[in-house]
């Protein structure tokens, strides 16, 4: 134990570290003691998952509020989700237990009684999302220098979930908000497992403040990594398959925990391995884990894993990855690929913890290779970008930038509505000087608010009253009235689904009555549709369907994020490259060995030409651009409003970000290259991205942006202006 830091911490806090038999401090925990303790800057935690982050903010931090009281909140803490709010709630209530200071958690599923008892007597911690803090922003407006006003730190979990995201420039908009109410700029402090470029984590921390953030460099325990890769060829809608079978024997008797990339996959995998179990007389140890699983059921999985020397297999999405505490696992298992580096990195960190070795197993399928396929659809894309990202991690260590959004207009169009609605009024000029000094809004001008508000004068969002002051409009009531509006990222209308009067989950798209689908990874039957109440009734369902497991049966829309150009790259590189990997199995060796070997028959090896480009056999023309999510949609939109003419191009087709295929004459592919090329070498306006008056509205909020401002994000934050087409 390093004495110096131990005796400066707060007596309950010394007790409970002897309480709970440690030996020593943290690396993370002593450096975060010495920066908070000693210093009066901005504490950025950045260190590998089960580094001890919670502890190492707060130890330091319930030590000055024992030490100096005070008579209002004293730490806000902001989490992404509210099962990590629930987990670090009962975390806090265990180490303040000998402890005066209180801790509160206020969200969605927290009762008004509880909200209630921090309203009245304000002190101590308050957990929070960043829509129940909207909402006190709103409806307690009066109130905020009262429960805040001698506020000392916020604490920021997870930050590189926000990062990057209008979600999490809100968060930057309401601690502005709250020293403009306070007249006090308390202390930030950033956690996080997955940070490539500190410096852009340090920048969006500190928006808004002047002090600096120090960011420690924390030695941590290297831990060990056992990792495998297989592939299959099988019909993953066939529970028969040796792709099921192979999971199903890698998690019958162990923790683990299994990672898919949307709702339906997890859905599929976990009623395969109930089935495959009930028929081999295994017990049923299944969960599934999402966001439309409800509440009840989602904390019956997390307590199934976090129970010691019990077998217990979940099914997730991204709720897991988080840092919620589900025990010890013994391995977690990728279908496909995830999309970063960094996603890997989360999800490989839910093992391995306390000293123990992180396994991980990444599992592929492909359905079987038509003989009559073209190129791009028989080279496994999802199985590459697997060793890919692997790769760049073990070579370099290297974590995708998180870079911010350049024109927020949805979220300004948000903290508009709510700044008007909390105040009742305000003069424009005021509103403007307020508004346009919140650090996501620094590239936003006088100019484009002004645009912006005269265009909510016009659809009646807002109003001036006789005064010249502006007031809610009666359009605007109907928005900002509603609890969604506290949310900035788009919600969905979901069907709740029941089983009785147990609540299973919910779906966006309603099935039919009679028809089947998957939910908490059970087969269910619909037997009635409310359409007004927005309620399904369901019943088991022991034989189900044999189409049930189509595509058809996804119930949730949902959209991928982007993948960074470097871990396109990287695939490149594997794909026309020799080198080994040995965490690859059997199946895994082979497939990248066929895979190499076709690249090679098309010439796609041959750097000298850079042979990017080919010729398919039904008179298509192949990209292979190597640019990355953002990357190929700039280049795709440049093909299409420059090229289009001149190559005679009928179709553009194609996978973003793998692959780009063009329909044009057989003369005209020789000139594909060139006139790509040529793209790179012109001082093509950003404007030309966008194709007359185009104006896509992509946010929740844009549907109330004029135009002319929908056109500015969509150049800028959509498409890349600055793209090297150079690999090309």
């Amino acid at each position: 134990m390093n004495k110096n830091t131990f005796s400066q911490l707060a007596p309950f806090i010394q007790e409970y570290i002897y309480q709970q038999n440690w030996t020593q401090l943290r690396p993370a925990q002593i450096a975060a003691c010495q920066v908070i303790l000693e210093t009066d800057a901005h504490l950025l935690i950045a260190a590998t998952t089960a580094a001890g982050k919670t502890e190492a903010a707060f130890l330091p931090v319930l030590t000055l509020l024992h030490q100096q009281p005070v008579n209002t909140i004293g730490v806000l803490y902001i989490g992404p989700i509210k099962a990590l709010i629930n987990d670090q709630f009962a975390r806090l209530t265990n180490l303040l237990k000998l402890s005066q200071i209180p801790v509160y958690h206020w969200h969605g599923d927290v009762s008004q009684n509880r909200k209630n008892q921090v309203l009245k007597n304000p002190q101590g911690i308050l957990q929070i999302t960043p829509e129940s803090l909207e909402s006190l922003l709103i409806n307690k407006y009066q109130e905020i220098p009262r429960l805040f006003g001698n506020l000392q730190f916020i604490i920021i979990d997870e930050i590189h979930a926000f990062m990057g995201s209008q979600r999490g420039d809100q968060i930057i908009c309401q601690l502005q908000r709250l020293e403009y109410l306070t007249k006090i700029t308390p202390r930030r402090i950033g956690l996080s497992a997955t940070l490539g470029d500190y410096s852009l984590a340090e920048k969006w921390l500190s928006a808004g403040t002047n002090k600096p953030v120090v960011t420690p460099q924390i030695d941590t325990e290297k831990r060990q990594i056992k990792l495998a890769l297989e592939h299959f060829f099988d019909d993953k809608y066939d529970h028969n398959s040796p792709y099921y079978q192979s999971i199903f024997n890698l998690t019958k008797s162990c923790k683990s925990l299994i990672f898919a990339n949307n709702r339906t996959q997890t859905e599929s995998i976990i009623t395969a391995l109930r089935n495959i179990a009930k028929k081999q007389s295994f017990p049923d140890i299944y969960h599934v884990h999402h966001g439309s699983i409800s509440a009840s059921l989602r904390q019956i999985a997390e307590t199934a894993m976090r129970q010691p020397d019990k077998p217990a297999v979940t099914a997730a999405t991204l709720t897991l990855e988080l840092g919620i505490d589900i025990g010890e696992l013994e391995r977690v298992i990728q279908l496909e690929s995830p999309l970063s580096v960094s996603s890997f990195l989360q999800r490989l960190g839910r093992s391995g913890r306390r000293g123990e070795t992180a396994d991980m197993r990444f599992i592929c399928a492909e359905n079987p290779l038509s003989n009559h396929g073209l190129l791009p659809d028989q080279i496994p894309w999802q199985f590459l970008q697997c060793i890919a990202i692997i790769q760049l991690y073990l070579e370099e260590k290297w974590i995708e930038p998180i870079n911010p959004i350049q024109y927020p207009f949805s979220l300004l169009y948000h903290q508009t509505m709510s700044i008007i609605t909390a105040m009742g009024e305000i003069s424009p000029a005021k509103l403007a000087k307020q508004v346009l000094e919140f650090a996501p809004f620094k590239n936003i001008s006088q100019d484009d608010y002004l645009l912006l508000l005269r265009h909510l004068i016009n659809i009646n969002h807002i109003q001036k009253n006789e005064t010249g002051k502006l007031i809610l409009g009666l359009a605007g009531e109907k928005v900002v009235r509603k609890f969604q509006f506290y949310a900035v990222f788009a919600d969905s209308q979901e069907f709740l689904v029941k089983h009785g009067k147990a609540e299973i989950g919910s779906v966006v798209i309603p099935p039919t009555v009679g028809s089947q689908l998957m939910l908490a990874g059970k087969n269910w039957q619909v037997v009635e549709v409310d359409l007004q109440k927005k309620v399904i009734s369901v019943k088991i369902v022991q034989d189900p369907k044999a189409d049930i497991y189509d595509n058809k049966s996804s119930y949730w829309r949902g959209t991928a994020g982007n993948i960074h150009g470097k871990i396109l790259r990287k695939m490149r590189d594997i794909l026309l490259e020799d080198a080994n990997y040995p965490y690859l199995q059997k199946n895994a060796i082979s497939r990248l060995s066929t895979v190499r070997q076709l690249v090679r028959k098309y010439g796609l090896d041959k750097e000298k030409d850079k042979e990017n480009i080919i010729l398919l056999d039904d008179g298509r023309c192949c990209i292979f651009p190597w640019l990355g999510t953002v990357g190929y949609r700039t280049l795709e939109r440049l093909i299409n409003n420059f090229c289009r003419e001149s190559l005679e191009i009928t179709t553009i087709g194609g996978l973003n970000p793998y692959y780009l295929t063009l329909k044009l004459p057989k003369e005209k592919v020789k000139s594909v290259h060139s006139q790509i090329t040529s793209l790179s070498q012109q001082n093509i306006s950003p404007e030309c991205l966008v194709i007359g008056i185009e104006a896509p509205k992509i946010n929740k909020y844009d549907e109330f942006i004029p135009d002319a401002l929908l056109r500015k994000t969509f150049i800028y934050d959509y498409f890349d202006p600055d793209i090297r087409l150079d690999p090309l």
